[in-house]
């Protein structure tokens, strides 16, 4: 429930004037600056600086790549690593930041690991070994700072698996069905690992739990899409409806409930049940005006419906816990 909206909706109903307006908002605490907001804007600074200067530390050493011998970059990389990490520990106030900056040192470093000495590891692997190895930082930490890169990281890893164990293509063949599975399977295992209900363990946030959870909806809608316009319809398309409906069923409970969340899958079973309606419509014969006229009414009809009955949970639920009522 957002309570803006809420009070939003008291003065239109009770056709209030503009100082019982501004008192309904004083009172609400929605007048003025939020208390926090110095707060916040102090944390995003210092993260978006880490994640300029570990970003640049890395596009630095690719633009020099010949300035440096190996032992100078690998030298460089590590001692940032290491570096940021002694520093985080020694100050706490600043802890999330330079823990960004380590992150992403870490990957860096095993970028460059990985295009010097050639291993014949799959991409894969430097993304799941780079997720694994940050993870004891990230509980340490419990930030959403460092949490949602990670979610990024994870679900980079999961994809680059499937690429892998599909021929090193992205293709989506009904036989491809087990890998994909899994696949979706480990992107779920992320989103309920940075879920509230397991914040208490990992001290992830909402920002690093819609990550994973878009990312998850991206990765199961477009194999799904791929399913869909194969030869013949492949087992996906009705595996990922089945998976994306049950998601919604589950974000629509009160305990579960996140207006964010529940739009994205919503959306993605949209997608969904329009393409298959475009594939039932193209695949018969007929005029094809009237089918794109009768495709069009119907992802208009369904969008309505979608964003009607989000609004209509919004509004039932509760508000968050600590927003001014």
């Amino acid at each position: 429930m957002d309570v803006r909206l809420a009070l939003y909706e008291l003065v239109q109903r009770h056709a209030l004037d503009r100082r019982a307006t501004g008192e309904l908002l004083r009172l609400a605490g929605l007048a003025g600056e939020p208390s926090a907001l110095a707060l916040r804007l102090r944390r995003g600074t210092a993260g978006l600086a880490a994640a300029l200067v570990g970003l640049g530390t890395i596009f630095w050493i690719a633009a020099n790549w010949d300035v440096l011998s190996r032992f100078g970059h690998f030298a460089l990389l590590q001692g940032l690593v290491a570096l940021t990490c002694a520093a985080a520990l020694w100050r706490p106030a600043a802890r999330a930041p330079l823990a960004l900056l380590a992150l992403l040192a870490t990957g860096g470093l095993f970028a460059y690991f990985g295009q010097t000495y050639q291993t014949g590891a799959d991409p894969w692997q430097l993304f799941a070994l780079w997720a694994v190895l940050a993870l004891p930082l990230a509980v340490a930490v419990r930030s959403d700072l460092l949490w949602t890169p990670w979610a990024a990281v994870a679900m980079a890893a999961v994809s680059l698996w499937v690429h892998a164990h599909t021929g090193h293509q992205w293709r989506v063949a009904p036989h491809d069905l087990p890998v994909h599975f899994f696949g979706w399977a480990a992107a779920l295992a992320v989103v309920a690992a940075l879920s509230p209900a397991a914040s208490r363990l990992t001290g992830a946030g909402p920002w690093a739990w819609r990550t994973a959870l878009t990312l998850s909806a991206v990765m199961i809608t477009a194999t799904a899409l791929g399913g869909l316009f194969h030869r013949e319809v492949a087992p996906h398309y009705g595996l990922a409806l089945l998976l994306l409906a049950s998601a919604a069923a589950a974000l629509s409970l009160a305990r579960f409930f996140d207006a964010y969340g529940l739009s994205a899958v919503a959306l993605a079973l949209n997608t969904l049940l329009v393409a298959g309606l475009a594939r039932v419509l193209f695949d018969g014969g007929g005029d094809p005006v009237g089918r794109l006229l009768i495709l069009g009414l119907a992802a208009a009809a369904l969008l309505a419906a979608t964003v009607s009955a989000v609004l209509r949970l919004s509004r039932r639920m509760p508000p968050p816990r600590g927003a001014a009522v």
